[in-house]
Formats: structure tokens, sequence, C-alpha cells
């Protein structure tokens, strides 16, 4: 592999600064759709669209629209995948953020159950497959513009700075949310102003597209193609050789977007609606988990360059594994300072010390033509198994009555699973891991 810390007379990398953002705001438009949705889900919806004598039973509806998406995520994978080792990642890059953002913005407009009947639920789920397709291909383009364009030491470093996404697209809508539940009258916010913050996700969208329409193609994909032909159906090239490591990614991807979800969108569900707190203290200890988060991802990142991707990984899983339990007794308590404490340990240091490394190692496991392909493939399957059932597994168990005793079993079982899978990733810990052949996708 070349290294572009050094050769830069022929394909000299776009600038860091422009790809970080251009990455960076990929990742806050994916999730601050994400956040929203799943915000909104917990907090309005089962009464919007979902009209039931149930709370948790119209929330547990809300949730499956919310798995519905992630569905269409391994199919936006293999297909933007195809298009992105072939044609390369800028294209793809602006075609997904569109369709993630303006899925969003309708969402906003669409009329309630009372209004409209069952058309409501139905428009819902089908913006939702239409985002989950494009959010399919959003991931791997953003990490793979940091990670082809970075010196190859410091990839963890470069792509953690994409991952700042992820919380500051949770501080964003959440932030937006408690202001309006502050501030606007009882009852204001579940009749018209949860629309406002799907309506203000324009702004993103707009700023995000210039900026990548300025982008230009990643230096290792540019030798890539002039080097050989690209591989006609990457998805083929990447389960045939690279089965191993596809499946063990996918595995340890589960713990990451899985207890995410647990430490953010159930426990929101479990205080609000099981304990019957006031939503605001458990929005504002949300902020300032995600806040710190922000902080700690880039450490992580740094880290993992240093002492490598997998110890990184396998430790913040293990983290998670001892946390359980005093996390569930912290949120319980109501008491705002243990909420924020337990929500920081989970997301800030929990969650960030595997999000940190996750994007250099897994993006490592596959040579430059199929790496697009291989990596939302990782993503999206692990998400959709991690991320996206635990939601509702969670408010199910919720739901049975039994607090959330029950929970531990998910939460520890998943994180004892990731560990275990992340341990035997022998590939990704650098992108020397791979000889120049193999780096281009060349078969020797």
């Amino acid at each position: 592999m070349s290294d572009r810390a050094t050769d830069t007379s022929v394909h000299a990398p776009a600038p860091m600064r422009r790809v970080i953002w251009a990455s960076v705001l990929g990742t806050t438009v994916e999730y601050y759709d994400f956040t929203l949705y799943a915000t909104t889900a917990a907090l309005v919806f089962g009464t919007v669209f979902f009209p039931s004598g149930n709370a948790l039973v119209g929330t547990l509806y809300s949730f499956a629209t919310f798995f519905v998406g992630y569905l269409a995520r391994p199919l936006g994978g293999v297909l933007f995948g195809h298009f992105g080792d072939r044609l390369g990642r800028k294209t793809i890059l602006v075609i997904t953020m569109l369709m993630m953002g303006l899925g969003t913005f309708a969402i906003g407009l669409i009329p309630s159950y009372q209004h409209i009947g069952i058309a409501a639920p139905l428009l819902l789920v089908l913006i939702r497959l239409i985002q989950g397709v494009g959010m399919g291909g959003e991931y791997g383009g953003g990490v793979l513009m940091a990670l082809e364009n970075a010196p190859v030491k410091r990839q963890g470093f470069f792509t953690s700075l994409v991952h700042i996404g992820t919380p500051a697209g949770v501080l964003i809508p959440v932030g937006i949310v408690t202001l309006l539940n502050t501030f606007l009258p009882d009852g204001a916010y579940l009749a018209w102003a949860w629309r406002l913050p799907f309506l203000l996700s324009i702004v993103l969208i707009g700023v995000g597209f210039f900026i990548r329409l300025k982008l230009t193609e990643t230096p290792e994909f540019v030798v890539a193609r002039e080097q050989r032909d690209t591989t006609k159906v990457p998805i083929k090239q990447v389960l045939g050789e690279f089965p191993g490591s596809v499946v063990l990614s996918i595995l340890a991807k589960i713990a990451e977007s899985g207890l995410f979800n647990i430490y953010y969108v159930v426990a929101i569900t479990y205080v609000t609606t099981s304990l019957g707190h006031p939503k605001g203290p458990i929005l504002v200890a949300v902020l300032i988990a995600c806040l710190i988060e922000c902080l700690t991802l880039p450490l992580f990142g740094a880290l993992s360059d240093r002492i490598g991707r997998r110890r990184v990984y396998v430790a913040g899983a293990l983290f998670q594994t001892v946390l359980a339990v005093p996390f569930f007794l912290m949120i319980s308590t109501g008491n705002i300072a243990l909420t924020a404490l337990a929500l920081t340990l989970g997301l800030a240091i929990g969650h960030g010390s595997m999000y940190g490394a996750q994007a250099a190692l897994f993006s490592n496991l596959y040579p430059v033509g199929v790496r697009y392909t291989g990596l939302s493939v990782t993503q999206q399957v692990g998400a959709t198994l991690g991320g996206g059932l635990s939601p509702l597994i969670g408010t199910a168990l919720l739901a049975a009555g039994s607090g959330w005793q029950p929970l531990l079993i998910y939460v520890i079982g998943v994180a004892v699973l990731s560990s275990a899978a992340a341990l035997g990733l022998r590939r990704g810990e650098s992108a020397d891991s791979l000889s120049s052949t193999e780096s281009l996708g060349i078969r020797t």
C-alpha cells in the first residue's frame, strides 16, 4: 500500500479538514434522524400514529417502525457499497445524504392517525424504508473518505472524528426537544411542536450537501481504479474471500450499536413510562453524556492507533458488562446527577471506546476494491441486529412488567458476544496488515 504520509506527488490527499467536516456532517444527519425518530417514538409517536390504551404498547408499535428502517439498511449497504466500490465514494455520499435528510423533513409533514387514519403509519413506514436504504450507504462512504485520506498510522484518530457525528447527532435533536418541552405550554409538544425538529433538519442537509459537492475522490480509490479493473460484483468477492471477517465483525458490532440504544432509547422509555419520572431530567442527562462523548471519541481513536484497535474495542465491551447493574440502579433513582453519571459511563466510556476504535478496525478488514461493500455489510447487518432490535427487545421486556432485571441478560450477553468476536478479528489492526496487492483488491 502506498504510504500517504510520504508519497503525495501524484495523488495528493484532499484537505483533511474539508474531508472530516463532510464526513462528520453526514454522520450527524444520520444520527440526527436516528435520535430524533427514537426520541419522538418514545415520547410522541405512540399517541400520534399508533393510538392505544396502553402507553408501552403504543411505544412498542413506534419502535417497530424504527426497526423497519434498520431492516432496509443492509440492502442500502450492498446497493451503495456496490456503486461506491465501482464508481467512487463521493457521488454516493451526495445521494445518501439527500435520501436521509429529505426523509427526516418529510416525517415532519405526515398528518396524524386522527386525520388520515391508517395512511399515517403506512406513510411513516414507507419513509423509514427509503431512509433506511440511504443510511445503509452513508456510513461506509463517510468513514472511507476520512480513512483513505488519512496517514496510515493515524487512521484510528481521524475516523473517530467522523464518529463525533453520532453524539452530535444526539445532542442537537435532544437539545431542541428539551427546549420545546421546557418552554412551550403543556400539550403543545404533543399537539404540533414535535414536528419542528424534523422540519429544521433541512438546514443540516443544505450545509452537508454544499460541502460534499466540493470533495474529491480518495487517493486510494483513484490508485485502485488506475491499476486494475474494478470488481464487477463486490459483494461476491467480500462473501467469498472474507466470510470470517464478515461474520465476526457483524457479531462484534452488535454490542456497540445495541447498547447505545439501551443507554439512550430504552433508558428514556423506562424512566418516563415505567417509573413515571418527568422527561426533562433524563433528556438533560443524555445531553451531558453525549457532550462528553464528543470529547472521548477522538481520545479512544488515538489510543487505538497506539495500543491496537482490538484491545480498545474489547476493553470497551467488557467494561459494559461490569457497568450493567450499576447503570440500572443509578437511573432507577430518578436523580439527575446519578442518571447523568450512568449515561456518561455508558455512552462516553463504554460506547465511546468501542466506537472510537471501530471504524479503522473494521475498514482494514477489507481491501480497497471491495472496502465500501465490506464495511457497509458489517455496519448495517450488525447495526440491524444490535441497534435495530434493542429498542424492541428492551421495551418488550419492560412491558412484561418485570422491571429492569431481565435487561441485564441482554446487556451482558451481547457485550460478551461482541468482545469474543472482536478477539477473533486478526486483520484490521492497521492498514499495514494487508499486503500492497491486497490493499488494492488485486488477487495474486
